[in-house]
């Protein structure tokens, strides 16, 4: 399958191996082998959406795309505006004004989407801390290491060869500006994966 350049004989396989890998995301002795056994995740599109269908089912996976923006993102903030913070009042201005024709798009912000799952990490309460490890991350350093955005038309190879530590898979944004992000890529292990950007809201 490495040699195969067939798009859809590379999907029609990945779906065979599909239980294979998901196992060995949980072996720790095999999981850092998944992009060398299977290159192709990183030149085929749709891999990712492919084994989240496979993974969820047809029917949820379209019933969250379809939800987002009237259900699941007004819920998340809704229940944000609980919550007190100024950095969070921005981020429940941003994912309101997202879609309206008199907001301001020269704001410095995230977009409406992007701006409600960033409420989410202020949502979530943060897991029991043992007394050897760190203590809380504040939701702002989360997103520092969530989502990165860079500027569209800079190179994405040279921010790969830029990262000198290993650090957790993250979203790398790519646009104009943040409210205008073109494309995502999630980063992982100095590799990159195009994730479809689907123009809903």
């Amino acid at each position: 399958m490495k040699h195969s350049s067939d798009e859809e004989t590379v999907k029609q396989k990945m779906k065979l191996t599909f239980e294979y890998r998901k196992k060995m995301t949980h072996d720790p002795s095999k999981c850092y082998t998944i992009l060398t056994q299977f290159p192709h995740f990183l030149d085929v599109k749709g891999m990712i959406e492919q084994d989240f269908v496979l993974l969820f089912g047809e029917g949820t996976s379209n019933k969250f795309l379809e939800r987002w923006p009237t259900t699941f993102k007004q819920t998340i903030i809704m229940l944000s505006k609980a919550t007190q913070g100024a950095e969070l009042q921005e981020l429940i201005q941003m994912a309101e004004s997202a879609g309206d024709e008199g907001a301001d798009t020269n704001t410095d912000g995230w977009d409406g989407d992007l701006s409600s799952i960033l409420l989410l990490l202020h949502l979530i309460p943060t897991s029991s801390q043992g007394h050897k490890r760190p203590g809380k991350m504040f939701a702002s350093q989360a997103e520092q290491h969530l989502v990165i955005f860079q500027k569209a038309g800079t190179s994405i190879q040279e921010h790969l060869d830029a990262i000198d530590q290993s650090r957790k898979p993250y979203l790398l944004a790519v646009g104009t500006r943040k409210s205008s992000i073109h494309a995502y890529f999630i980063i992982l292990e100095q590799a990159s994966f195009a994730v479809q950007v689907n123009e809903h809201s």
